[in-house]
């Protein structure tokens, strides 16, 4: 018995129903592939469950937010390179602009001191979303015992000996490859699905072509600052840092945060730890990647150091640049990795080493909840060293005890009444308004 017939869309209706999920991609990754699946399998019939299933784990296997890149693949699949570039921005374009507006909003009333309350909740709900996201992605992740080794490595690394993140991704990465051609098994590694697609003919032109424009696009804007205004510029350092950290993303936003909070906070002095917080609240209201976090970031960075452009200017451009470096990566890997999808669905050298590069992540987000947890409830972390040992130390007389109770409260919210993202930051929000005025 056979299913409804498929249904192939012209490139007019893309575009409408891939603008609708992008204003309504709310939830972070989980929630937006969810979304996807809806739209356009069950509802619409644009491609088969085992096609977007492939896809989905082709996504898995690259660098970058994996939802937006699914879209993008969805929308390749579809009509082409122009489906895959409309796909792909009208999932990132509502939630940037909505990120930009509360960013710029949050630069001019961050002195605030209602403000600054409001921000108290938010942070509180963060440090509980953070906790949710670990409890999700470990309870998928930590199958077997070699995973559960792999994550807790990658949490003592960057705990104790303050490994570098891309060094535990590699390594994860390394491990997972050798055990999934050897020992599938340990990493409970499932077998290949057979490939629906069909072939792409001469596919090796394809990625090439690919590479060649999207790598020029990618590049394009850092040649400008490069020739305009130099390497010792903010947006210079913007844009390779970023472009830098579109390579090692793996394992989604929360898994890169400690990696990008550490570098822009201790390296680069571009915003506070607070700060990080706040924008990570701010990504979790907007639809879209919740990796669009990096443009609060850029953002702010390029307002601190403006010269020689006006604060707004410098803000907008450091939005724009920070957002090109981190998204336009993203269509690079789909179209130059897209007509593959066949043999790397086959190859389980690949998979094993999504896989402990899956349960090194549990790990990484292990590490950004405590590092949350710290500089939230403490208003002083110093660090300790001792050897190849370097941890952090709150200091207890510092302990604020009203962000305590909100992140209890937010907690509770979470975990026993199962409230969504979004109400659980309007109740943290007005707590912290009310502990505030009281």
């Amino acid at each position: 018995m056979t299913g409804p017939a498929f249904h192939h869309p012209d490139f007019s209706e893309l575009v409408r129903v891939s603008a609708r999920i992008g204003c309504l991609s709310f939830g972070g990754p989980v929630g937006q592939i969810a979304l996807l699946h809806r739209e356009l399998v069950d509802e619409r019939r644009w491609v088969s469950e085992e096609e977007f299933l492939q896809a989905l784990n082709l996504c898995h296997l690259l660098p970058g937010p994996e939802a937006q890149q699914l879209a993008t693949w969805l929308g390749w699949k579809l009509h082409g390179w122009r489906g895959g570039l409309a796909a792909g921005l009208l999932f990132v374009v509502p939630g940037a602009l909505v990120m930009l507006a509360l960013t710029l909003l949050y630069a001019a009333a961050a002195h605030l001191t209602w403000f600054a309350a409001l921000f108290l909740g938010i942070k509180a709900a963060v440090l509980g979303i953070v906790a949710q996201a670990l409890v999700r992605i470990a309870g998928r992740a930590l199958k077997t015992r070699l995973q559960r080794v792999l994550a807790v490595a990658a949490f003592v690394a960057l705990v104790l000996f303050d490994a570098p993140f891309p060094l535990v991704v590699l390594a994860a990465l390394a491990i997972g490859a050798a055990f999934g051609a050897r020992r599938p098994d340990l990493l409970a590694l499932a077998p290949a699905m057979p490939a629906e697609a069909k072939p792409v003919s001469h596919p090796w032109l394809a990625s090439l072509r690919a590479v060649l424009v999207w790598g020029a696009i990618w590049a394009a804007p850092m040649v400008a600052v490069l020739l305009l205004l130099g390497r010792g510029h903010v947006l210079w350092q913007i844009g390779v840092f970023f472009s830098q950290l579109a390579v090692v993303t793996f394992g989604g936003a929360y898994a890169v945060l400690a990696y990008m909070a550490q570098e822009a906070v201790t390296t680069h002095h571009w915003l506070l730890a607070g700060e990080m917080a706040d924008g990570l609240g701010l990504a979790e209201t907007t639809p879209g990647p919740l990796v669009m976090v990096t443009q609060f970031v850029g953002t702010l960075a390029a307002m601190r150091a403006p010269a020689p452009f006006t604060p707004l200017v410098a803000g907008l451009l450091g939005a724009a640049l920070t957002t090109w470096v981190t998204f336009a990566p993203c269509f690079l890997w789909i179209f130059a990795v897209a007509p593959w999808i066949g043999r790397l669905q086959r190859a389980t050298a690949l998979k094993g080493g999504l896989a402990g590069v899956t349960a090194a992540v549990v790990g990484v987000i292990a590490n950004l909840s405590l590092w949350f947890a710290l500089h939230l409830l403490f208003a002083r972390v110093s660090v300790v060293q001792a050897g190849p040992l370097r941890w952090q130390v709150p200091d207890l007389a510092t302990f604020d005890a009203r962000a305590a109770l909100i992140a209890a409260v937010a907690a509770a919210l979470i975990f026993k009444v199962r409230w969504g993202i979004v109400p659980v930051l309007g109740i943290c929000a007005a707590l912290g308004l009310a502990m505030s005025a009281l």
